[in-house]
């Protein structure tokens, strides 16, 4: 039998064209993401605040569940997330403690410390006072100055508010919150060279949260939305410094809780962030024809956003992004997360937050579990980050909470 040339060299040629085919994706894959990694170089423009300490989330119920809080139900440090909820807390009050090793994959002495309480006030258990201290450490930091001697400074950031809540019908509340920010990133007095010293810088947060308990089948089920602005005030301005944006924030969320069986209940939550500072202008954003940059513009971009006032930056930051309202899209950040609790006494949560790559690519997983007795609550957060080189992979928050109503029946009851 007689074999003919192209039944030879079919196969051949076949396996060229799937080579070259295969070879040629693989070059447009490695094109297209080095496309993709130049883009992001050049869109990339994270928001540019001072104090970003206040917006690191202190608990760790919060935290382990992707950062969350806006209308999950209250605890003890709804202080930051929303003050509104104290209205609603099920204990006449009770006083946390948090701790969070920050940043620990670079260096090990950075660390926030939260102290957060409430207490409900009049007859009617429809209002409460609400206070809170946090502190962030930078560690210790030696710098030589310029006689050659070497000093060490431990800058450091600190924020103390107080706030009241009350409910205006059976199903809402509101809350306000007034703080006093201090932030020191200088040296202290025994610096023999000039150097910046501490700012101060004072803002308020108002909240609403809104709860109702609907009936799904047979089940009594509980859902609740809420929102805080946090952080409206003055700008922060260092010593020798440009003045700052306090990070004002604006947070949306959502909540439903339903029962799965007798004391098993699952919570399901969803958070929006949207930081409410206008965007720093850049230097790329400011081509002529020629496609040079026009310093004269580009200077009176600049000089507006450092002179804004806090109060127009606000409303700015809702148009004001170069590349329009797909850039001002990414600067909102979500959340996701659920908790299981069996019968108010033991905690499973985990969930994930993510930010646009363009606005600072904080994406990471967080997971956590909780312990309570009558009296003592201790929950615990790991934060796991999608990428290996992000400095906030495998980031720790341990949390002490004190019941006030389980302490006084731990006394009465020792009476």
């Amino acid at each position: 039998m007689k074999t003919s040339l192209s039944n030879i060299f079919t196969p051949v040629l076949t396996a060229k064209r799937e080579a070259a085919t295969l070879v040629a994706a693989v070059v447009m894959l490695c094109a297209g993401k080095a496309t993709a990694d130049d883009q992001i170089k050049n869109e990339f423009n994270p928001v540019q605040t001072g104090v970003t300490s206040l917006s690191i989330a202190p608990d760790a119920r919060g935290a382990s569940m992707g950062d969350i809080g806006a209308a999950t139900d209250p605890d003890v440090n709804s202080q930051f997330w929303n003050p509104s909820k104290y209205a609603f807390a099920y204990s006449q009050g009770a006083v946390a403690l948090s701790y969070t090793p920050w940043l620990r994959k670079l260096v090990n002495d950075i660390f926030l410390a939260n102290l957060a309480g409430y207490w409900k006030i009049g007859s009617n258990d429809n209002q409460a006072i609400s206070a809170s201290l946090r502190y962030f450490s930078l560690g210790e930091v030696n710098s030589e100055s310029l006689g050659g001697v070497t000093e060490s400074i431990n800058p450091y950031e600190l924020a103390f508010d107080i706030g009241y809540s009350r409910k205006l019908s059976e199903k809402f509340s509101m809350g306000v919150v007034f703080r006093y920010i201090y932030s020191d990133l200088g040296f202290g007095s025994s610096s023999t060279s000039a150097q910046p010293s501490g700012a101060s810088a004072f803002s308020a947060d108002i909240s609403g949260y809104f709860v109702t308990y609907p009936i799904i089948g047979q089940n009594e089920c509980q859902f609740a939305w809420g929102w805080d602005i946090s952080n409206i005030g003055t700008k922060v301005s260092p010593e020798g410094q440009a003045p700052a944006f306090l990070p004002t924030n604006l947070r949306l969320g959502a909540s439903f809780m339903f029962p799965l069986a007798d004391y098993h209940n699952l919570a399901i939550n969803l958070d929006l962030n949207k930081l409410l500072v206008p965007t720093r202008p850049r230097r790329d954003d400011y081509l002529d024809a020629d496609g040079q940059v026009d310093e004269a513009a580009y200077a009176e971009a600049l000089n507006n956003w450092e002179t804004m006032s806090p109060i127009t930056g606000i409303f700015k930051s809702f148009s004001d992004a170069p590349g329009g309202m797909k850039e001002e899209l990414r600067e909102i950040s979500y959340s996701i997360g659920a908790e299981y609790n069996y019968n108010q006494q033991f905690f499973l949560r985990a969930g994930y937050y993510h930010e646009s790559q363009y606005k600072g690519n904080r994406q990471y997983f967080g997971f956590g579990a909780g312990f309570s007795l009558n009296v003592v609550r201790l929950d615990a957060a790991y934060m796991l980050a999608t990428a290996q080189t992000s400095p906030l992979d495998q980031t720790l928050r341990f949390t002490l909470t004190f019941d006030m109503d389980g302490l006084r029946d731990l006394i009465g009851g020792r009476r």
